[in-house]
């Protein structure tokens, strides 16, 4: 069956339902037609031609269809298919009830007439030919007079009974026709565009029907110009009447939509269509396109060159496929950058050329504001008052996207919409101005989506409904047109706080606030002091600390690394060249806010000023949260002490320390000013819960609670990033995250980047994980089941509590249409259902302590310890409303009892109710009729209904309102008095049942503590499950770590046996694929630094991380991957691994591996870790070996730290080949001769003592793919270089044995002298073993010497080596001759 007809409503789809918001921003276009249809009808059909149409009438004849049942044709009609007829001679009135602005101005309908932008395609068929069958397939054009328009299609086939045409549009829609009734024109060529007609494109939501009736567009009230009232009135009654909207699904008006759900409405009969008629339809496509907008500029009342005609061809623009509405080949895309650039530089140079901000500073001025921009006067006087207002708001905020909202619409203008159509895919309206919008229901997803890009959005909301404008006009004289919009929002990356996005990623977003003041010590070398403000907004965590810095800003890389903020606030041309290469460095394209100091980023005594005056408005009836989630008293009104006593207790403690805090208190206020513009100061403070940043104040590190992670451990370790692409799989924080909550795996992230560094500490947690296995694990999987339903229950907490008071876009005076209190609603009650299953599965959990001895878990699961009393709580919430009915239907009906206010006002209705009864017994008494009673007409209720035979006792004082045949009814004066009453009373319940979720919500507040203490308690449990669980995804054994504590005499150790890879996982690898080592560092008897030599990709950097991750895991109370592993407390590790540079920093490679060194060598302590590989490659053989050997020489000496030091310097080994301090080892590996003498290397992964006698890099070149001729030439070159340079080494590595050998010979002769006696003649064996000690002590010499002029001949020798040799042969053959020569003249003289 073809496709029936849709609904129309009487008048041509192509009304620019958008009119009235491009009339906001342009000039009245010229136009000779007035709209040709004054009746609201929502029909297709239309009684008569408007006389005032300028259009060929249409035929006489009515149009033969089977919609009309009066015509004996439709029985007969071959057609299966409705369709809707053009006309209805006997039209019924429109059902529709007008809105209160059609009942004040019955203009007609806008339509876009025959004066438009294009011609028709052609004349009218004028002549009376009849035609058959000879059509059929042929093309043709048909003109619909109420559309003024002309619609393609083919002629499919024809009836001869009815002598009608069945002609199919391009729509795929068909209609029978009598082709001589028609005004029609043959096309000779096939049509290259096809249109779906989208004057009859409609679209219904059932859900939506009835709340349209309700919603008008509040756009319909802005000031057009003097010249352009008129019209705009008419635009007003033509949208209103309509009342169009966009789908749902779309995401633009501009041609954006998606694919849309609802089904078309369809007509089949009289009765559908009168029905269609009562019923408003939705606009699914975009239809206001068409019309051609006005210069936006506005051009002191010049108007463009107007849009008089729109032909097919305009609309042909748009093509229309699955659903969606694109632009195709229209102008205004393909040409739009030219000539909106031709545009701006004409009409609005101001900015760009003559470019000024606020105070008329030019850019190059040093106190240039581009955020601001100057409007010249006469540009203002020639906007009419929406422009000006857009203009006013604009100029403030140069650098942000202004959402302005227009009715049901927000609207992007000039060079917003630019950013519109590319980010949001919007598409640009018809005109030369930029302009595109999207309806509201799509405003989080649009916000959320320039948000992420980077951009900062500043919405702009109606405060004023037109009804109101009109009140204030008349009430006030205000001479206002445009109704109050006001600022409502800033939203950025760091301020968004719902989202899509963000309700599926746990990672926070963090802002920071970074200032510093800067000093030079004794050395010259400059030291920082730095106050940092971290928040989180989704969440409400402010964390505080003020800290001194090294000149490189280490501990500030470190925390940027760790917290990786979206977002970042700085005082402007404040900080130290070396402070802005951090923040650069360390994160990851982040929105940067610069502030001017003092003015707006404000110091520390503005900003508790700030402060306190904020917590003084709040205080009196809000408790807060302190860092340790006790309540604070509220705040005193006097003035003593500065009013300090209302501040929560870290605030409090920052002021105490003076200037130890002042940094850090600074830069709370260039946050709070910066989140003042976004009104969130004072919703973030409310319920704020304030942190001391760990590396706070100026203690040591021992005296620290945590092991400290540079920002270079995190990301050589990967911790949270990979060196791939820079997400979380292959991690640390990936292997061990099983984590069933959001908000758990948050505080997972906490852990990792602070693991534990008091041993009581790190032992608690480690009996809690090992009393989550075995017995305990049903009980553990239960917990997880109940955990995996809960939504992120921290950050919709943060939005309950900040909902308690209206603000910004959620204030009262902002005019929304979408029912943002049902879905506030929905919130509150998923918070109390969140609450209500962690209390339920905290209590099932808690039958494990019968077989627990954990202090921490007793601790976490005793009600009333770590689980709060909140069950009477939830309980009298759970009393005061029907939860799933309230869910449904979006309003709270509380119980008696549960809301005292509402109870007030129900009662006084009861209690007029009650009167009015009694009022009836009275009436029964006076006038002697019990039959008397109360009836409602209409809306006039209570009416005293009195049988016609009382009338004559009827008291004269009482109205007759109404009757009906045998009786009266009337109003007595009491019944008017009470009735006036009632309707008070019952709008004061209505008032209080609307403002009940207000209180509920305050209530709900009230325990703000308890709840963020619940959450607390369930993500700690959740993270301990979580590491107890990752140990079953190690590869190979896993154990718990021995923690002991090392004395002030005793050396820190480190020993494992058979450790694996944390990161490696079972599921991934089979069994015994990895090889484990074993592995020791410090302690008694054993050296505290390993110096690792191996073959190029033999595992040492493997190695070396793997320690390193297995020490994390064991300091937050993991268990590791290995049979044993102990070791005393790590306070920090430090990581030089891998080759990178920052070319945006100024540093190089070796610079950058260099500043990783020196910040070991000055912040290692005896009980750090330190990992350094390969340290000295990036420059020169001798510097880099210098460098290393003077690196390594220092934490052996002077730091005394653990350390792992992997090296290609073999001259290394040789050094401390002796030194018991350092243990000598390697990666083992296998040596094999391949395709063409090559050296094929077997790599074993196994820690072997002993250095490596060589690297093999010619082997990885194998393995790279080089050529073999590359290859062999570069092993010839290899063993050249060993030829001159490794005969040297092999001097060097021989030249310790060489002094073992001559201290030997001494020794022998020292012991041939003392064991004969010297009157005792000498025997053979005497003789023989002198003769033999000369022999040996001659070749030595000749050793000797042969080396130590190969030694004198390398310029790049190490001298003061070659000299020791030298010295000690020389001393050697003294010592000879001198024991020899006293062995002679013993024996002999």
């Amino acid at each position: 069956m073809a496709p029936s007809r849709k609904a129309s409503n009487g008048r041509s789809p192509l009304v620019n339902q958008q009119r009235q918001i491009t009339a906001f921003f342009g000039k009245k276009p010229e136009s000779s037609s007035p709209s040709p249809s004054p009746s609201p009808v929502v029909s297709k059909q239309n009684p008569k031609k408007p006389e005032s149409s300028s259009s060929p009438p249409p035929s006489p004849s009515p149009v033969v269809s089977k919609q009309n049942p009066k015509k004996p044709e439709s029985s007969s009609s071959p057609s299966p298919s409705p369709v809707i007829f053009r006309q209805n001679p006997n039209p019924s009135p429109s059902p529709i009830t007008p809105s209160p602005l059609q009942s004040k101005r019955k203009k007609p309908v806008l339509v876009i007439g025959a004066n438009l932008a294009f011609s028709s395609p052609g004349n009218p068929t004028s002549d009376k030919k009849s035609y058959g069958a000879e059509v059929v397939d042929r093309r043709i054009r048909i003109y619909w007079p109420l559309d003024k328009s002309w619609y393609e299609g083919c002629v499919k086939s024809f009836d001869k009974i009815s002598g009608k045409h069945l002609v199919q549009y391009d729509d795929a829609e068909e209609e029978l026709l009598n082709l001589l009734e028609e005004k029609i024109q043959w096309i000779e060529e096939p049509a290259k565009k096809k249109l779906r007609r989208l004057r009859r494109i409609s679209v219904l939501e059932d859900e939506e029907e009835d709340d349209l009736n309700e919603l008008q567009d509040d756009s319909d009230d802005e000031d057009w110009g003097e010249n352009e009232e008129k019209e705009a009135t008419e635009d007003e009654d033509s949208l209103e009447d309509m009342d169009l909207e966009l789908n749902e699904e779309e995401s633009g008006r501009g041609g954006v939509g998606k694919k849309t759900n609802s089904s078309k409405r369809k007509a089949s009969g009289g009765g559908k269509t009168a029905s269609i008629a009562r019923r408003k339809s939705k606009i699914g496509v975009e239809l206001e396109n068409s019309v051609s907008i006005v210069s936006f500029a506005g051009n002191s009342g010049k108007q463009n060159e107007p849009t008089a005609r729109i032909s097919a061809d305009i609309i042909l623009d748009y093509v229309i496929i699955g659903g969606k509405v694109s632009l195709r080949d229209s102008p205004t895309v393909g040409d739009a950058a030219e000539r909106f650039v031709t545009r701006e530089a004409e009409k609005l140079p101001f900015l760009e050329v003559d470019r000024r901000d606020a105070n008329r500073r030019r850019p190059g001025d040093a106190n240039y504001d581009p955020r601001t921009l100057y409007l010249p006067p006469e540009f203002v006087k020639s906007l009419t008052g929406g422009q000006r207002q857009w203009w006013e708001f604009k100029s403030k905020h140069m650098d942000k996207v202004l959402f302005f909202k227009m009715g049901k619409f927000y609207e992007l203008f000039e060079m917003d919409a630019h950013v519109g159509a590319k980010e949001l895919g919007l598409q640009y309206m018809k005109g030369e101005q930029p302009h595109c919008g999207f309806p509201e229901k799509n405003f989080s997803m649009n916000v959320e989506k320039l948000a992420r890009k980077g951009y900062r959005v500043l919405v702009v909301e109606q405060t004023e409904t037109p009804e109101q404008l009109e009140l204030r006009r008349r009430e006030k004289g205000s001479k206002d047109k445009v109704v109050k919009r006001e600022v409502c929002a800033v939203v950025t990356k760091g301020t968004l706080t719902e989202g899509e996005t963000l309700s599926t990623n746990p990672d926070a977003s963090y802002l920071i606030a970074v200032t510093e003041s800067c000093q030079v010590s004794a050395n010259q070398q400059g030291v920082h002091i730095f106050g940092v403000c971290v928040v989180d907004i989704a969440t409400s965590k402010i964390i505080l600390g003020q800290f001194r810095d090294d000149a490189d800003c280490s501990s500030l890389c470190c925390l940027l690394a760790e917290l990786r903020p979206v977002e970042i606030i700085k005082p402007a041309k404040l900080l130290c060249p070396e402070t802005e290469k951090a923040l650069f460095r360390h994160t990851r394209n982040p929105l940067v806010n610069e502030l001017i100091p003092f003015s707006e980023f404000w110091n520390a005594e503005k900003t508790i000023c700030e402060v306190t005056s904020i917590y003084q408005r709040i205080g009196d009836h809000t408790c807060f949260s302190a860092a340790n989630e006790t309540a604070l008293q509220p705040c005193d009104s006097s003035l003593e002490n500065g009013n300090r006593n209302c501040l929560p207790e870290v605030l409090s403690d920052l002021v105490s320390v003076g200037e130890d805090g002042s940094q850090a208190l600074s830069a709370l206020g260039g946050t709070l000013f910066y989140l003042r513009q976004a009104f969130l100061d004072e919703t973030l403070l409310r319920f704020a819960k304030f942190e001391l940043l760990p590396c706070s104040g100026l203690g040591e590190i021992t005296q620290k609670p945590y092991m400290v992670l540079d920002a270079a451990a995190l990301e050589n370790l990967e911790i949270f990033e990979n060196s791939r692409n820079g997400d979380s799989s292959g991690t640390l924080y990936a292997q061990v995250n099983h984590c069933g909550t959001a908000f758990g795996k948050r505080l997972l992230r906490t852990w990792l980047a602070r693991p534990l560094y008091h041993l009581e500490s790190i032992k608690e947690r480690q009996d809690a994980i090992v009393e989550l296995k075995g017995v305990n694990k049903p009980y553990v999987l239960g917990f997880r089941k109940e955990l995996s339903k809960l939504p992120d229950m921290e950050r919709l907490l943060a939005r309950i509590f900040a909902a308690s008071e209206a603000n910004g876009r959620n204030a009262n005076k902002v005019v929304l249409y979408e029912d943002a209190a049902k879905k506030q609603l929905q919130e509150f009650i998923s918070a109390l259902r969140g609450c209500e299953m962690m209390i339920h599965a905290c209590s099932s959990f808690g039958a494990i302590l019968e077989n627990v001895e954990s202090r921490l878990l007793h601790h976490l699961l005793l009600p009333g310890a770590g689980i709060p009393d909140v069950q009477s709580i939830l309980r009298h919430f759970k009393e005061a409303f029907d939860w799933e009915e309230a869910n449904h239907s979006g309003r709270v009906i509380p119980t008696e009892g549960a809301d005292l206010e509402y109870d007030a006002a129900c009662q006084v209705v009861r209690d007029i109710e009650s009167n009015l009864r009694k009022h009836l017994k009275e009436q029964h008494k006076l006038l002697g009729d019990a039959s008397i009673c109360y009836v409602t007409i209409g809306k006039d209720a209570y009416l005293l209904e009195v049988p016609e035979s009382l009338s004559p006792s009827i008291p004269k004082e009482y109205e007759l309102r109404s009757s009906k045949k045998g009786f009266y009814r009337y109003w007595t004066p009491v019944i008017k008095k009470l009735i006036g009453e009632l309707s008070q009373a019952e709008s004061e319940k209505e008032s209080k049942l609307k403002s009940i979720l207000q209180r509920l919500i305050g209530r709900f507040c009230e325990n703000h503590n308890k709840w963020r203490q619940l959450v607390s308690t369930v993500a700690e449990l959740d993270v301990l499950i979580s590491l107890s669980i990752a140990s079953e995804y190690y590869e190979g054994k896993t154990c718990r770590p021995v923690l002991s504590a090392s004395h002030s005499d005793e050396v820190p150790f480190l020993t494992a046996k058979s450790l694996g890879h944390p990161v490696l996982r079972s599921d991934t690898l089979a069994e015994g694929t990895f090889v484990t080592n074993d592995f020791k560092l410090g302690g008694s008897g054993n050296a505290s630094v390993i110096v690792l030599t191996g073959p190029n990709m033999g595992g040492k950097s493997t190695l070396l991380r793997q320690v390193c991750l297995a020490v994390i895991l064991a300091q937050i109370g993991a268990d590791v991957p290995a049979e044993s592993f102990a070791l005393s407390p790590i306070d920090r590790i430090f990581v030089r691994m891998g080759a990178k540079d920052h070319i945006m920093a100024g540093h190089s490679t070796f610079l950058t591996e260099l500043l990783e060194t020196a910040s070991m060598l000055s912040s290692a302590t005896r009980n750090s870790l330190v990992a350094l590989d390969e340290l000295g490659r990036g420059t020169s053989t001798s510097d880099g070996q210098a460098i290393a050997a003077s690196v390594l020489e220092h934490f052996v000496r002077t730091v005394q730290c653990r350390g792992m030091f992997s090296t290609h310097y073999h001259r290394l080994a040789v050094d401390y080949q002796k030194d018991p301090k350092v243990a000598l080892c390697h990666m083992a590996c296998q040596v094999g001769t391949g395709v063409a003498g090559l050296e094929e290397v077997t790599f074993l992964y196994k820690l072997t003592p002993g250095a490596c006698p060589k690297s093999y890099g010619v082997n990885v070149a194998r393995l790279a793919g080089l050529p073999d001729s590359v290859l062999q030439k570069a092993t010839a070159k290899s063993q050249e270089f060993e030829g001159s340079c490794g005969k040297r080494l092999g001097a060097n590595l021989s030249s310790q044995r060489w002094q073992d050998k001559a201290s030997l010979v001494i020794k022998n002769l020292e012991e041939i002298a003392a064991s004969n006696n010297c009157h005792t003649p000498p025997d053979s064996m005497v003789v023989g073993s002198l003769a033999n000690l000369q022999y040996r002590a001659r070749s030595l010499l000749r050793f000797g010497h042969a080396s130590n002029r190969l030694a004198l001949q390398d310029s790049v020798a190490c001298d003061l080596h070659t000299r020791e040799r030298i010295s000690f042969a020389s001393q050697f053959w003294l010592s000879f001759i001198f024991f020899s020569n006293s062995v002679y003249n013993t024996f002999f003289l």
